[in-house]
């Protein structure tokens, strides 16, 4: 009994207060109201193509919107070829065809959220991933009508947690608030991390442990994610995400 207690007051001091704390102060700020009002446009972070002919990876987050905006992120990836004079978009959305090519700018806001740049790979390091992140994408299993589901997954961060699984080089990490990241889209539910620094433990996405170098030490349940970052050093919280460095 004194156990169960104990499993009780560790999930309301570090899981419900924080998201709860979190979802009142999104909640007190203005957003929009629907999809139609957001602004999507670009924040332009981001060089025009022709300026920077270099090859380039880019990977995103931003924090979604309306009431989901309080605990979750969208990710995504942007691409461009040595000497290419556009770059190019990938996301997954919950709406027709879910795998979209350059449906937004590359650096748009999301929900009119303003996008956090995760990793930034250019020159020959992101000539040699290019051909490997093209491939990934094509081979994504969740792609098709109605492969879209917003919880526990695959979602959008379903699909770049794929990617970055099969091009480990890319060294990147998605935040905590990436809803979706520990959906085992590969079917395993015991498998190295996307970094493969180490290892993730996944019961279909409703619960992971994560023990690893880059992606640092993850509990989540239910998406909501508590942990510590490594590399760059933090803790994480439900809501808030990362608080450090």
């Amino acid at each position: 009994m004194r156990s169960i207690r104990t499993l009780f007051l560790a999930f309301i001091l570090f899981f419900a207060t924080p998201l709860g704390l979190h979802a009142a102060y999104w909640m007190s700020q203005d957003h929009p109201s629907s999809w139609a009002t957001a602004d999507w446009s670009s924040t332009h972070t981001l060089p025009p193509p022709g300026q920077n002919p270099s090859a380039m990876v880019r990977v995103y987050a931003a924090r979604t919107g309306r009431w989901k905006g309080a605990f979750a992120t969208h990710s995504w990836i942007v691409l461009k070829r040595r000497g290419a004079r556009s770059y190019e978009r990938w996301d997954k959305v919950g709406w027709g065809r879910p795998l979209r090519r350059n449906n937004y700018a590359p650096d748009a806001r999301w929900y009119g959220n303003a996008p956090i740049l995760l990793r930034e790979v250019r020159g020959l390091e992101a000539e040699a991933l290019i051909p490997k992140i093209q491939a990934s994408i094509a081979r994504y299993a969740y792609q098709s009508y109605g492969d879209y589901r917003i919880w526990p997954g695959p979602n959008s961060n379903t699909f770049v947690a794929a990617v970055l699984a099969d091009v480990p080089e890319l060294e990147a990490s998605l935040p905590p608030t990436a809803i979706g990241k520990d959906f085992p889209h590969d079917g395993r539910w015991i498998a190295l991390t996307p970094s493969r620094t180490g290892f993730r433990a996944s019961l279909g996405g409703y619960a992971s442990l994560t023990f690893a170098w880059v992606e640092g030490f993850e509990i989540s349940i239910f998406g909501a994610v508590v942990g510590v970052d490594f590399v760059h050093p933090a803790v994480k919280l439900p809501g808030f995400g990362r608080i450090g460095v």
